[in-house]
């Protein structure tokens, strides 16, 4: 009977994980459609989101953390673009665009969260470096409570308060406290704990990215119901500046680095973002329209990922030889 209920577990991740890119506009569409409901229920969003992270860092290890001294330019150069090149690209093209400070700083969020943990599937599926892939993802995770905050002090000027101890504190609680616990989980089992255990939460992780979605996708409700010029450039905007993350990462990651693996495994680094935590940050901390370039952004990220996983196969081919 346990071995049923696990293979049925698995066959719903494995659709969850295929219908993602339709399922996440999906929930985004039905939280603007029910927002009634949505707000009511934003009080979730953080327990959502930690169940989330509890469950993505079952798979890491305390290993993950001691190889920054293996690779530790690769590290920096990664987190260097997550944190500063990203966000002055999105900071300048929002600004030369927009003449709105709201949407400057939602598109500077979008690109400020922490690499998304699903950026390791298709590490996999492209055949990077994944323990170099792990290590980013923890080391970065780790450090967002404090670059966040940091940034954002940067962004908003004086023009909006932020209470930045309640940010740091909801980052403590939303991804390092349930980061730790899953670490140290994996740790003590040896790394039974994400065959026993992870597997199995793997289906519900995605359920709850839905609801986060959902949930969040209420309190920008006011700007989707109509359709104007200003919606369709942020969408657009969204849209180039998740695409030429992907980009730079390749043409960058190329320049410094001729190992393919190595390349690879940047690349989905710094193209995937963990959005699901910019959402619960612009509405929180934000008026309602710095989250809209935010929950744009979750519509292209697995259909980019995609995409471009093509775009570095072929580069693979190409240049496999060179790194040989």
């Amino acid at each position: 009977m346990k071995k049923k209920e696990l293979t049925l577990l698995d066959n719903l991740n494995k659709r969850l994980q295929k219908w993602l890119p339709i399922l996440t506009p999906l929930s985004l569409v039905l939280g603007v459609l029910f927002q009634n409901i949505g707000v009511h229920l934003l009080f979730l969003v953080s327990g959502l989101f930690a169940f989330m992270t509890f469950s993505s860092s079952l798979s890491m290890n305390l290993k993950d953390v001691k190889s920054f001294s293996k690779h530790p330019v690769i590290i920096l150069c990664s987190i260097a673009f997550l944190h500063i090149i990203m966000p002055i690209w999105a900071y300048f093209l929002s600004t030369i665009i927009f003449d709105d400070h709201l949407l400057t700083i939602g598109f500077v969020i979008s690109v400020a969260v922490p690499t998304g943990v699903t950026s390791v599937i298709w590490v996999n599926i492209c055949r990077g470096n994944l323990p170099l892939c792990l290590s980013i993802i923890l080391i970065d995770t780790l450090l967002s409570p404090l670059m966040m905050p940091a940034l954002l002090h940067l962004i908003v000027g004086e023009t909006i308060a932020i209470d930045t101890s309640s940010l740091i504190l909801d980052l403590l609680w939303m991804i390092v406290l349930p980061t730790v616990v899953g670490v140290l989980l994996n740790e003590l089992t040896k790394g039974n704990i994400q065959a026993s255990l992870g597997t199995k939460l793997a289906p519900f992780s995605k359920l709850c990215l839905f609801g986060v979605v959902m949930i969040n996708s209420s309190t920008i409700a006011p700007y989707l119901k109509q359709i104007t010029w200003e919606l369709v450039g942020v969408i657009l905007l969204v849209l180039f500046i998740a695409a030429s993350g992907y980009a730079m990462a390749l043409i960058i990651g190329h320049l410094l680095w001729k190992d393919t693996q190595v390349v690879t495994t940047f690349v989905f680094i710094g193209g995937m973002r963990n959005i699901a935590i910019g959402v619960i940050v612009a509405t929180t901390y934000f008026p309602a329209k710095v989250a809209m370039p935010v929950v744009f952004g979750m519509l292209f990220q697995q259909v980019l990922a995609s995409l471009y996983s093509k775009v570095v196969e072929k580069y693979k081919m190409k240049y496999e030889i060179i790194s040989v």
